[in-house]
């Protein structure tokens, strides 16, 4: 973890591009160690773009911004691994091999990012499955686990490195209101342990029953539920 006072994520009048098209621009927050953050707005509004800025899938050409203390408009392609090594990012869409255990999942994630030592392995892919719930799954093929199991696994994989920040793009999309409600405790605790995070999402009643701080795509602007009052309906999607 990282014990840096500054912000996880810091922004200045970014401008957010899709294509070669302005889709935000104006756009400052500062996201703390720890806070939980949602990310709203109507599809095409700029979310999934602005997520992509921050792990620099897509590069940072207007203002200045900052992720986990790397600086994005002089960030060398070479740098981006590590930026990465410091952001756990959830899909929607899950993204598991399904041609491997969950262990078999989890230790290619951490061989790839440099770890060797084979026990050191297991018992970091043994804390993350405990943390999430199925520290009893190590063995199970991702298809012998529910919609809401999966998730929980790429939740995991996603504490591998102890990121400073959870990117969560639509990740209870895909899972019933039941199942979409543990995940938000998962998410709640993460949080509240001390790793930010920010969840793009379509679902206003998770919203309203775990109330944090907004950040809304509108009309090419960015709005913040710490700064200004806003409604967020499902007219808005």
């Amino acid at each position: 973890m990282s014990f840096s006072s500054s912000p996880v994520v810091s922004l200045r009048d970014v401008a957010v591009y899709q294509d070669s098209n302005t889709i935000l621009s104006g756009v400052s927050f500062d996201i703390e160690k720890g806070e939980f953050v949602y990310l709203v707005g109507r599809t095409g509004s700029g979310k999934s773009s602005l997520l992509k800025t921050l792990y620099a899938d897509l590069p940072l050409l207007t203002g200045s911004a900052s992720v986990s203390d790397f600086t994005l408009s002089k960030l060398a392609r070479s740098k981006v691994p590590f930026l990465r090594r410091r952001i756990g990012i959830i899909f929607q869409d899950f993204q598991l091999l399904f041609d491997r255990t969950v262990a078999e999942n989890l230790s290619f994630v951490l061989r790839a990012i440099g770890w060797k030592d084979k026990s050191k392995i297991k018992q970091r892919i043994s804390e993350v499955l405990m943390r999430v719930g199925l520290d009893a799954a190590a063995n199970k093929m991702p298809h012998q686990l529910s919609g809401g199991e999966q998730q929980r696994i790429v939740v995991a994989r996603a504490l591998l490195n102890e990121p400073v920040i959870l990117i969560a793009d639509e990740p209870t999309g895909n899972l019933d209101p039941i199942v979409a409600d543990g995940i938000m405790q998962l998410f709640m605790e993460i949080s509240n342990s001390g790793t930010a995070v920010l969840m793009a999402t379509h679902n206003y009643e998770i919203i309203n029953r775990y109330p944090k701080r907004v950040l809304k795509c509108e009309s090419g602007k960015m709005l913040d539920s710490n700064k200004e009052s806003f409604a967020f309906t499902t007219a808005n999607y």
